[in-house]
């Protein structure tokens, strides 16, 4: 966990969470579903004029109603209690009943226009409803997805959104106070109309709908939902681009580095790349982006520099031989540099080492790393000055402010198959993962041979989850790409992803079995544009060294 004296912005607690539930109301048309939404009042204290699905908070009542809403035998109490609240507030603001009578009849017309539909109306909605003999219909409604409103709003809530189909022979009618213009509209539509500026959207919604769009039926809607669980829970984070606010699911690119610089959820973050600037991740961490964007390096390589100026610095990976790169690199450490390390010998990574190193002058801190193997590319050489042990630690100390010590501790990781050179480091204190291009954001690294090694990366992955777990490491810094949170699922997510693949490639083997890498290719990697199967090559060839091997040992 991430000290908080290196935390860069002061914290503050987010204000708590309210429970509400919400619904999207469903109708099957022949061009595909239809969900009804509704214009929030453009004096709404919560997203004012945006386009939304019917719902509000969560009453005490609505858990004494549900005691006698018709239930599933799967559906959780609280379920049924969040149900009971959307059909509430879809007859306040709509005037649609999900009810039925005793003897089966669906609540109708006659049924709707006899009772108050004002939220604070003398007799409350469940005492109207069992009056008319009504029983409310909770098990038709499903749980879809579950979102908790951004940390730095302030009103947040904890607000499942689920599903129902429409009631046949209702038509919505809006209260006029809070919702207005109530609509029936693709998920696509409304998306594009968003899109266009015309229909105004908050980001649960927009998400929830891009999720939607991708069903063909109402049926298909609520199998999906069979399992009683969200399809997704998600408490976004923003950040600025190009000066404008954006919001990021768990699972967006940059959700990991709004965690790590803004824990509490304030909007201070910009997510803009800049290579004229490190950029601070934390106290002691700073991140510089050199200046060689494209398609291998993504944004561009990323140096980082770790310390501060009580202990002085390590810079990792400091780049191309780059000459502006590195003078702001010897700019951000303030001159005091007391070693170098390389992940290891790629192009973008190493050659800027010895060209930092003439600018310490007389200091000369250390180049470390480990030297190129006999395998590497004649333009990937480089040479250690001190080769690294697998499990050293690198320490900076001094004394803080107060006068108490101050370390920062690198632990190095050999981790082969990317590069058989290859190493990542821990910083201990913090539980950061600086993983060089083993783990990237946004992409897979290439594993080439014979320097890279299919086998090996696997095995280095499961090296790494074990040095995460026994560390508390939460956080990823790679070498191209924002910061990656939730470090352990995402090595997870990356190794079923390389065993993905090569299950995909050793049935093209099979189907092919006097085919050739060439002919593999387009069967194992039919779902990755074209234009990138020439790098996509590469690691085919170390996937299909890997399933020769283990064939070889198997027989």
């Amino acid at each position: 966990m991430v000290r908080p004296t290196q935390l860069i912005h002061p914290q503050r607690e987010p204000v708590a969470v309210r429970a509400a539930a919400t619904v999207l109301l469903l109708r099957d048309t022949a061009s595909g579903i239809e969900v009804l939404m509704t214009r929030r009042s453009a004096k709404a204290s919560f997203a004012p004029g945006a386009y939304v699905f019917p719902g509000g908070h969560i009453d005490a009542a609505d858990e004494v109603a549900a005691r006698t809403a018709a239930r599933r035998p799967t559906q959780s109490p609280l379920q049924a209690t969040q149900a009971v609240a959307a059909i509430r507030e879809c007859f306040e603001e709509l005037g649609v009943l999900l009810a039925h009578h005793a003897d089966g009849r669906p609540a109708g017309a006659a049924d709707i226009a006899a009772m108050d539909r004002d939220g604070h109306a003398a007799v409350p909605f469940a005492e109207q409803c069992a009056a008319r003999g009504l029983v409310l219909e909770a098990d038709r409604v499903f749980t879809f997805a579950h979102w908790i409103t951004d940390r730095d709003l302030p009103k947040r809530f904890d607000v499942p959104f689920l599903v129902a189909r429409m009631p046949e022979g209702q038509e919505p009618s809006a209260d006029e106070s809070e919702q207005f213009e109530p609509s029936w509209v693709r998920p696509a539509d409304a998306l594009a109309r968003h899109a266009a500026g015309s229909f105004f959207m908050i980001f649960p919604t927009v998400r929830t709908l891009q999720r939607m769009a991708s069903y063909a039926s109402v049926d298909a809607v609520l199998a999906a939902c069979a399992s009683e669980q969200p399809l997704w829970t998600s408490c976004p984070r923003g950040g600025f681009v190009n000066g404008r606010d954006e919001r990021y699911m768990e699972n967006d690119p940059p959700f990991g580095e709004l965690a790590l610089v803004c824990p509490d959820g304030q909007m201070l973050h910009s997510l803009d790349w800049k290579s004229d600037a490190p950029v601070a991740l934390l106290k002691n961490v700073q991140r510089l982006t050199a200046p060689n964007p494209g398609a291998m390096t993504g944004p561009g390589t990323n140096s980082y520099i770790v310390g501060d100026a009580a202990t002085g610095h390590i810079v990792i990976d400091p780049g191309p031989n780059d000459p502006a790169h590195i003078e702001r690199l010897w700019q951000a450490a303030r001159g005091d540099i007391r070693m170098i390390v390389c992940t290891h010998s790629h192009a973008d990574h190493s050659p800027g080492a010895a060209p930092l190193q003439a600018l310490a002058g007389a200091a000369k801190p250390p180049i470390l790393g480990l030297s190129s193997a006999p395998t590497a590319r004649s333009s990937a050489r480089f040479s250690a000055e001190r080769e690294l042990a697998d499990g050293e630690r690198l320490v900076l100390a001094g004394t803080d402010a107060e006068g108490q010590p101050l370390t920062h501790t690198l632990r190095v990781i050999h981790t082969p198959g990317h590069a058989a050179n290859h190493l990542c480091l821990v910083l201990e204190e913090d539980g950061l993962l600086f993983s060089g291009d083993h783990i990237l954001n946004g992409s897979t690294t290439v594993v080439d041979p014979p320097d890279g090694d299919m086998t090996a990366y696997l095995d280095s992955l499961d090296k790494l989850d074990a040095n995460c777990e026994a560390g508390g490491v939460e956080f990823i810094l790679p070498a191209h790409g924002h910061v990656i949170g939730f470090a352990r699922t995402a090595i997870a997510y990356l190794k079923a992803h390389r065993l993905k693949r090569e299950a995909k490639i050793a049935a093209a083997m099979q189907k092919l079995p006097e085919g050739t890498p060439e002919q593999w290719l387009p069967l194992a990697y039919d779902d990755v544009p074209e234009r990138l199967w020439p790098v996509a090559a590469r690691s085919l060839a170390a996937h299909v060294a890997r399933i020769r091997q283990q064939a070889a040992v198997g027989s």
